[in-house]
């Protein structure tokens, strides 16, 4: 059942949760699917929410706590004893236990592990924690089928289906050799097809792509993107299988990247959301806000080096406002190009050909605007043919260098190991905007001859 919640459904509810009516709140969220029921608690209070996750069996409520907002989450697992979220991520695959249970401090971490009765999961649970963050060793599930090379196929479907009973959804059979060293996989269909007497050695495929347990989550990502896998295995420096990593935790990191990206680019210095406090969303903010008041006070300084020009050709300065958003929005427009170029290794050739053809763009669009601009304000200003030739030649000019600063920031950022979604943001409009305003004044004294 797919709920639409809207306000008269979330009253209903709550009127429901007040009379504490525990047998018709249990029935009516047991059809509801988790993702659902999640998206319902995130807009309860805390004590309604907490009472629902206590009224539902473990196998429900796994499922949700692995859905909720981080910080509905985070006040729920306060709220609940080891015993109760041992009880809970027991009836989690490894990864998303491993993902709960690292939201926890050190102290309970540790109480919440000895508390599980599943020593497998217990193992399992502190090796995922061993790895480092935003790698595929942390991103993995230990959950897999994993078959012998020596077995035959009778004997292989026996051991699979003790297998089966613990993997959510079966993608790929991996086959490993003795020393557990991957060597190939398996599809369900060659196994079914095949003799029951038959080695996997003769019917296994030897070409399985696998990522190494400390690699990047990105490039995890990326490689899956590629390849159009459903789930890749993990191995370790030793090429033993220890785990596998599926498409739903792709997209989550897919899902974070961009989020991610998309506030550096608004000008976040960290992560944050619209239900945080007021001072953490300050404390993202102001940064850039500094570096923003920064810029424009250069800005004012070099507007002030020409003061001359402003008394001699007051006109000037009624296009400083235009000469300055189209370098920033050139800048920010050619950088956007390129860090999604970077992101999803779309961006081949040499440096040199990626600037002569910055250039030409640049070129052809300064052109363009700049012949617009002179005929709008010929027409309609009655400006004069020099002032003309001065805002039109700015205007190619300030173009032209705010697509070359657009394209090689990011690039020479990513080289040194920083996000180049840095140089979408107010990093390079404010300084395409200091550039622009120099241009456009230096060029002006050229032409003009104050």
């Amino acid at each position: 059942m797919i709920l639409e919640i809207n306000e008269e459904f979330l009253d209903n509810l709550k009127e429901l949760i007040a009379s504490k009516n525990d047998k018709e709140i249990s029935a009516f969220f047991s059809e509801v699917h988790f993702a659902d029921i999640a998206e319902v608690l995130d807009e309860l209070n805390f004590d309604e929410a907490i009472y629902i996750i206590k009224l539902l069996d473990s196998e429900k409520t796994s499922e949700i706590l692995t859905e909720l907002d981080e910080d509905t989450r985070e006040k729920i697992l306060e709220n609940l004893s080891a015993r109760e979220i041992a009880d809970e991520i027991g009836e989690m695959d490894s990864d998303d236990a491993a993902d709960i249970i690292g939201e926890l401090s050190e102290e309970r971490q540790r109480r919440v592990i000895n508390a599980l009765e599943d020593d497998d999961l217990a193992a399992d649970i502190k090796e995922l924690l061993s790895y480092d963050d935003n790698t595929a060793g942390a991103l993995m599930a230990k959950e897999l089928v994993k078959v012998y090379e020596t077995w035959t196929v009778a004997g292989c479907m026996r051991r699979i289906r003790g297998q089966a009973k613990e993997v959510t959804r079966v993608h790929s059979i991996y086959v490993v050799d003795k020393e557990d060293k991957l060597v190939g996989r398996l599809s369900l269909k060659d196994l079914i097809t095949s003799k029951s007497d038959q080695k996997i050695a003769d019917i296994l495929k030897p070409k399985v792509d696998a990522v190494n347990v400390h690699e990047d989550d990105e490039e995890v990502a990326k490689i899956m993107a590629k390849y159009d896998l459903e789930a890749i295995p993990v191995v370790d420096d030793n090429n033993v299988l220890v785990g596998r990593i599926t498409i739903d935790d792709i997209v989550d990191v897919i899902r974070d990247e961009a989020d991610k990206d998309y506030q550096m680019a608004a000008g976040f210095s960290q992560d944050v959301e619209a239900n945080d406090t007021i001072w953490e969303i300050t404390k993202a903010r102001l940064p850039w806000l500094i570096l923003a008041l920064f810029g424009g006070f250069i800005s004012v300084s070099v507007l002030g080096s020409f003061d001359s020009a402003m008394n001699n050709y007051p006109e000037l300065f009624f296009f400083t406002p235009l000469i300055a958003a189209m370098a920033g929005n050139v800048g920010v427009q050619s950088s956007a190009i390129i860090v999604q170029g970077l992101a999803n290794d779309s961006l081949k050739g040499s440096l040199f050909k990626r600037l002569l053809k910055e250039i030409l763009q640049g070129l052809l669009n300064g052109f363009v605007l700049a012949a617009l601009l002179m005929s709008a304000g010929m027409l309609f200003l009655g400006f004069g043919l020099n002032l003309g030739i001065t805002v039109a030649t700015s205007l190619i000019s300030v173009i032209i260098i705010a697509s070359i600063i657009g394209t090689f920031i990011p690039i020479i950022l990513a080289k040194r190991g920083i996000d180049p979604a840095l140089a979408t943001g107010p990093f390079i409009t404010t300084s395409n905007d200091i550039l622009g305003i120099l241009i456009y004044f230096s060029i002006a004294k050229l032409v003009l001859g104050f």
